[in-house]
């Protein structure tokens, strides 16, 4: 009766066993925050899985190179977005990886990444490419609109990911709460969940690393800013989901700094500290200090890193633009005390290479902004990637500080290129359509972003 009790328990024990549901990816794996000796693996896994890990090695060692990285945190929730960190690496060297789910190896040719290289004091600043855009909308019709779809030919996200550059930039709205997101935790994790396992995504976020901020869309509700209730399981929420070097400090914003070869990009939060945009300007005739949008905190950090910096190009990424005073949508403008403190402050501290890089206007364009004793600053907008189309209208129609020529008004994606000798480098960005056409194209050279001597 032992023997035979023992066959029963062994045969239930196989039974559930056999029964047990595998784990799976939901969406991902990519590698992103990748410096010259560290780089990081992000995934999502399904509430079955109930570990996970990392195996990776040179491109071209033998299988027995392999190392491992496990997971620690928590699994089996509802949603499990997965961060994995990589370390002692090599500089300017490629690595490929694999991820182990239940012990089951999951891999693909484009489960690899490379190391930046370690330039400075060895030669010559490295050209290269890196890709921008915002507004990516993706429909679900149960919980869209009425009427014609708001998103568009999502064929552009195969496009970048054909388009060899360095990282790609996303300038906020990268996901669309609607009204049955916003109002709970749970359905701002619902969406951005969901958008992130979109299969036409999957390769362009293998292809390179991806770096993010965020607008009113993906923050909250539309034009949300520091009154949105559920504002700091936002931050959480876009924490998990992105693989930036730091999300600013103290627990506040979301705020952070990139740098690739000579150019640092300062990538701003428009939402956590942000006045709502009907808070009044002005008091007894003069700016409201108490109108804020990036924040005293955030300020702050911004002006002490523009000081600090030694880049050639210093570029401040902004979901909202900044510098356009004919448009009535969100625009840092519209906070007169901050603004005129940044540009004061650019001015008088003499910080040379500024340039604006901002998303949300549904349309891309260059604005100029000229003002006495400096050189002109310029606001380059990438938007939309397959959100709707928005036509310039009322005073913008014919806007004076639009730089002639360029307006696109159709889906697209900034390529933006940073080339040439010391001392002659040269940013251009060619406006790319969703099959590759190009739309649209500028450039400004580092000597246009110096004060006179």
């Amino acid at each position: 009766m032992k023997v035979f009790g023992l066959m029963i328990g062994l045969m239930c024990v196989l039974h559930a066993g056999a029964q047990q549901p595998a784990g799976k990816v939901l969406s991902g794996p990519w590698a992103g925050n990748i410096t010259q000796r560290t780089a990081m693996i992000w995934l999502e896994v399904d509430e079955n899985t109930h570990n996970v890990s990392v195996r990776y090695k040179k491109e071209g060692h033998p299988a027995d190179s392999f190392k491992t990285v496990v997971y620690r945190g928590a699994l089996q929730q509802t949603f499990n977005p997965v961060k994995l960190e990589i370390n002692r690496l090599d500089i300017n060297t490629t690595y490929q990886y694999e991820i182990q789910i239940n012990g089951s190896s999951i891999t693909g040719a484009d489960f690899k990444f490379t190391t930046q290289d370690l330039w400075k004091y060895r030669k010559p600043a490295p050209d290269f490419t890196f890709l921008a855009g915002s507004c990516a909308y993706f429909n679900e019709p149960v919980y869209d609109r009425p009427g014609r779809p708001y998103g568009g030919d999502s064929s552009i996200f195969k496009t970048m990911a054909e388009t060899p550059a360095a990282f790609n930039l996303w300038l906020g709205d990268s996901w669309y709460t609607r009204e049955v997101d916003f109002s709970s935790p749970w359905g701002m994790n619902y969406r951005v969940a969901l958008d992130r396992s979109r299969p036409v995504l999957q390769p362009l976020l293998r292809a390179m690393p991806q770096y993010f901020i965020w607008d009113d869309h993906d923050y909250g509700p539309n034009d949300a800013g520091k009154s949105f209730i559920y504002q700091s399981e936002s931050r959480e929420i876009f924490k998990n989901y992105t693989l930036n070097p730091s999300y600013g400090r103290d627990g506040k914003g979301i705020y952070t700094q990139i740098s690739y070869s000579d150019v640092d990009i300062f990538m701003t939060d428009n939402r956590y500290f942000r006045s709502e945009a009907r808070y009044p300007d002005s008091v007894n005739g003069k700016p409201n200090p108490d109108k804020t949008y990036f924040g005293k905190e955030q300020m702050e950090w911004l002006k002490n890193a523009l000081v600090h910096s030694r880049a050639t190009f210093k570029i401040i990424a902004s979901g909202s633009q900044v510098l356009n005073f004919s448009t009535n949508y969100d625009c840092m403008c519209s906070y007169s005390h901050e603004f005129n403190e940044l540009m004061d402050f650019i001015k008088e501290a003499k910080v040379e290479g500024v340039l604006f890089l901002t998303g949300d206007r549904h349309h891309s364009e260059v604005i100029q902004y000229q003002r006495d004793g400096m050189y002109t600053l310029y606001d380059i907008t990438v938007s939309p990637l397959t959100a709707g189309v928005g036509r310039v209208r009322g005073n913008e129609l014919n806007n004076p500080q639009r730089v002639e020529g360029k307006l696109v008004e159709a889906h697209n994606f900034g390529k933006i290129s940073v080339t040439g000798k010391k001392d002659e480098r040269e940013l251009l960005i060619d406006f790319m359509g969703t099959y590759g056409a190009k739309l649209g194209r500028w450039s400004i050279s580092e000597k246009q972003l110096k004060f006179s001597r």
